[in-house]
């Protein structure tokens, strides 16, 4: 992977713990630009490209959540890591409804932290060779451009929505097992990470809906399965 190109927006108002990450982020190849605040994190975001976000969710002026979903409103499928200090399921659970990738809890290990990082880039196809374009009845997924398609109107999907319609896509029409998406997508098949699931499963279902041919449908006990009526 060629780190040296991918820039990283950092949002982390504590700025000790900012400058520590922005300088061993450097110190890995990666072109971070740390901002203080939620507001100052987004006026860059629109100003200048980046590849990759990482989110502190308690900042002054705009929080982490409000943060996540306006730049979601800009690009969705930039991927976004959280870093929080909370852990309940509840406020993780209100991360990846905003739009976060994946999270963090402090205090974590800076090896953990580029382990997250390459993680995602590798889910959001940074290393993804060959094309891969699935038919879901009126509608494409371009898997290597994160994007689906119909009738020429285009929405660009998270990392993660990319890759569980890609996991129902291979198994079109048959059961996706719940345990084997959680343990391909999020390496772990916890309690916590299957309601986040749900809630992408609820997202993918709502882009879909518009194709009565097309039904994403939960399997009880099992998992899901994506129907295109012929």
């Amino acid at each position: 992977m060629e780190t040296d190109k991918i820039r990283i927006l950092l949002a982390e108002d504590d700025r000790n713990l900012g400058n520590i990450l922005k300088s061993y982020l450097e110190a890995k190849g990666y072109a971070p630009r740390l901002c203080v605040n939620g507001q100052e994190a987004y006026d860059l975001f629109v100003k200048e490209q980046f590849d990759f976000c990482i989110v502190d969710v308690m900042m002054p002026v705009k929080d982490g959540f409000t943060l996540t979903r306006e730049i979601r409103q800009v690009d969705r499928s930039i991927p976004i890591l959280f870093l929080t200090a909370k852990s309940l399921e509840e406020d993780k659970l209100k991360g990846f409804q905003a739009g976060a990738d994946d999270y963090l809890t402090k205090p974590f290990s800076m090896e953990e932290l580029l382990l997250r990082i390459s993680a995602i880039l590798r889910r959001a196809g940074h290393d993804t060779k060959g094309t891969k374009v699935f038919t879901i009845g009126s509608f494409t997924l371009d898997y290597n451009r994160q994007t689906l398609t119909r009738n020429g109107l285009e929405i660009r999907l998270t990392s993660k929505e990319n890759e569980l319609l890609r996991l129902l896509c291979e198994n079109l029409n048959d059961v996706l097992d719940r345990s084997y998406a959680l343990n391909k997508i999020w390496q772990d098949d916890s309690y916590f990470n299957a309601r986040s699931m749900d809630v992408y499963i609820a997202k993918l279902r709502k882009y879909l809906k518009d194709d009565e041919t097309v039904e994403l449908i939960n399997v009880h006990g099992i998992g899901f399965k994506l129907i295109v009526k012929v």
